[in-house]
This record gives structure tokens, sequence and C-alpha cells, in this order.
């Protein structure tokens, strides 16, 4: 049974997001254990790609290092292999629908079951498209991840109600990155989510201080963090694992806060 929905069973959940091999596999693997080791209750490893239309310019760089170094597809499931010799938290793959493609759709999939993921983000196919993908992930017991953008406007319903795993609701409009405030109304949203789905939901997109992550554990179920993690990799290298440990414990603290 997919195991998701476990990540938020004993309260708020805390989700990073890491970059695949940036700068090295070997630090990526550090970064996800010491990320678990404190607290983060499911991790989303983001496989890199050419044209990240998502992504805002710090994970966009991270995509560049990483693709330099020579990371593949190939390799980031040998990561997941390692990984869960030990690692049982819940594990999601973030990516774009041509890295699907280029793999062989049914070959992905069926590998990324047999790895030990758990659920598949495709930020580039919209709700309307997810038919190319979804009977592959039901028939491996992958969760297609949907996302609620503040844009879906009449669709929030709809995407709600089909909706597998849990809920990546997007803060802002734009791409990936660390914004001062968040100015959405995410609470209006979250109300139909939750009139349309008992998933868990997590909300994504320019949150990376504590207060921002009890702001916003607050009002979902999850929180999720990319762009401020992949600035401690810039900055620390190798040496990022103890920081982004850290952090993590800082930002599970403050989503845990915001629940009782």
């Amino acid at each position: 049974m997919n195991k998701i929905r476990n990540a938020f069973a004993d309260g708020k959940a805390f989700i990073p997001f890491i970059t695949c091999g940036d700068p090295d596999l070997e630090t990526t693997e550090r970064v996800v254990r010491a990320a678990v080791e404190n607290g983060a209750d499911l991790i989303e490893l983001g496989i890199p790609f050419s044209d990240p239309t998502a992504e805002g310019p710090v994970i966009q760089a991270a995509n560049v290092r990483a693709l330099a170094g020579g990371v593949t597809t190939d390799r980031i499931f040998d990561l997941v292999r390692s990984l869960r010799r030990d690692i049982t938290v819940p594990l999601v793959f973030m990516t774009y629908a041509n890295v699907v493609y280029s793999y062989g759709a049914e070959k992905f999939i069926r590998t990324a079951q047999e790895t030990g993921i758990d659920g598949l983000i495709l930020p580039d196919v919209p709700f309307e498209e997810r038919e190319e993908f979804l009977p592959l992930c039901r028939r491996y017991d992958i969760s297609l991840i949907s996302m609620i953008a503040p844009t879906s406007a009449q669709r929030i319903a709809q995407i709600a109600a089909a909706a597998e795993g849990f809920l990546y609701v997007v803060s802002s409009l734009g791409v990936t990155g660390v914004r001062s405030e968040i100015t959405t109304d995410l609470a209006a949203i979250l109300r139909v989510v939750r009139q349309h789905t008992t998933l868990p939901a997590a909300i994504g997109f320019g949150i990376s201080t504590p207060k921002q992550a009890e702001e916003m554990a607050a009002l979902a179920d999850g929180v999720i963090v990319g762009s401020a993690i992949i600035r401690l990799l810039e900055k620390h290298g190798p040496d990022a694992p103890r920081f982004v440990g850290e952090y993590v414990k800082a930002m599970k603290e403050a989503a845990v806060a915001a629940g009782q």
C-alpha cells in the first residue's frame, strides 16, 4: 500500500526538496539522511532537467550543476536503492515529462516502484493530460501527485477530488524561489480542497523561514521547501548535510508548533 499519507499521520509534515546530484550524488545521499534524522517526513527528490520550467534561478542553477556533473536517471535510481537500505520515509520524484518519456514511461515508473519511490510530481503535465501517466502509475502503485495553483480557480474541486498521495498547493504565482511574503488567499483554496478530498495538502513555493513554515502549516497539513535548501547546498557544497540538517530541524519544529 502506498505510504505517502503516513507522512502526515503524526501532525504537520515537513517536506524538503533536494536536487539529485547537486553538487554530487554522494552529497545528495548524505543530505537526505541528515534531513530524515532531523525530522523530514517525506523527501522530494528532483531529477535534473535541462529546461525546468517551474523552477526559479536557484533550482535552475542546481539542475545545471547536477547535469554538468554527469548525473543520470539510472544513477539516481541507484541512489534511491542505496537510501532504501535504511530510509523508510516516503520518497517522491519531482521531474518533467520529457525525463519520463526519454527513459520510457513504463520503464521509468516500473523502476521507480522497484527502487522504492512512492510518488511522482510532473509540474509540466496539466491535470487534463495526466491520463498519459495515470494508468501506469496505478499499475505500479505510484501516486501521481497533483498540483493546485492560485490560477486553478474552478478546477480546484476537480483536481482535489481526483488527487492521489497528497495535494501540492502552490503558494504563489510564478516559479519556485524564496519570497519575503506570501499574499495568496491560501485559506480559501484549502477550504475548497477540504470539501472535495480527505487527502493531506502541503503548501510549497516561496517558503524559507520558520515563521513562514509555521504560518503555512497552520493552514495546511504540511510545508514544502526547496530553494532555501538548495541555497545551503550551493553555499556549502559537500559540507552542506550538517547545515541542511540544522535547517530542517528548525523548520520541522516551526511546522509542528502550528499544530499545537
